[in-house]
């Protein structure tokens, strides 16, 4: 009986590595895991911001910012642009680099930007609707994810600044964005 590929695989910590890696088993290939980059904006037309009520999981049903992960082959600004033409059906403009968050837990960074709404806007196949609102009107109870209040709140920090340094993960979210601490073995 022969091995499947993932059979073949074993965590192990590498030599001259510092960490445990997947190992291949027979030819000691390394598959890294690394994290996924998630790029997307906080949208803005005459002080009005676009949100996408999420048409897929995880957070079916909630408000979002249009986001998502980057393909091969693009670059952030162009994946940010890719995510708001899938989600609202809008042509952005960029303006600039808002924030960069890392998320542990889940193995994201999210680069988010500011950009000006550039076209109308509808419901892409990832979004059961859209909407712009003022700030006054986001719907705060019902936001898919934390580094979306987070853009928001950087966002509402920096709308009239046209020079500062990115955005991070706010003080205080090591709960929200590390995983819980491995329980020592035999507990």
């Amino acid at each position: 009986m022969t091995k499947t590929m993932s059979e073949n695989f074993q965590y192990r910590v590498p030599e001259g590595d510092d960490r445990e890696r997947r190992v291949c088993q027979t030819c000691g290939f390394i598959d890294y895991e690394n994290p996924r980059i998630v790029a997307g904006s906080v949208v803005v037309r005459d002080e009005k911001i676009l949100l996408c009520r999420r048409a897929i999981e995880p957070r079916k049903g909630f408000w979002t910012l249009p986001a998502g992960y980057m393909e091969l082959g693009e670059s952030i600004e162009e994946a940010a642009m890719r995510e708001a033409r899938e989600e609202a059906c809008a042509t952005i403009k960029i303006d600039r680099v808002l924030a960069q968050y890392t998320v542990h837990r889940i193995g994201q960074v999210q680069i988010m930007f500011r950009a000006r709404l550039a076209s109308d806007i509808r419901p892409g196949p990832e979004s059961l609707e859209v909407g712009l609102f003022d700030w006054k009107d986001i719907p705060w109870s019902e936001l898919a994810f934390p580094t979306v209040v987070w853009a928001l709140t950087h966002y509402a920090e920096s709308r009239h600044a046209n020079g500062f340094a990115p955005f991070g993960n706010p003080a205080g979210t090591e709960k929200v964005t590390r995983q819980p601490p491995v329980p020592p073995q035999g507990v």
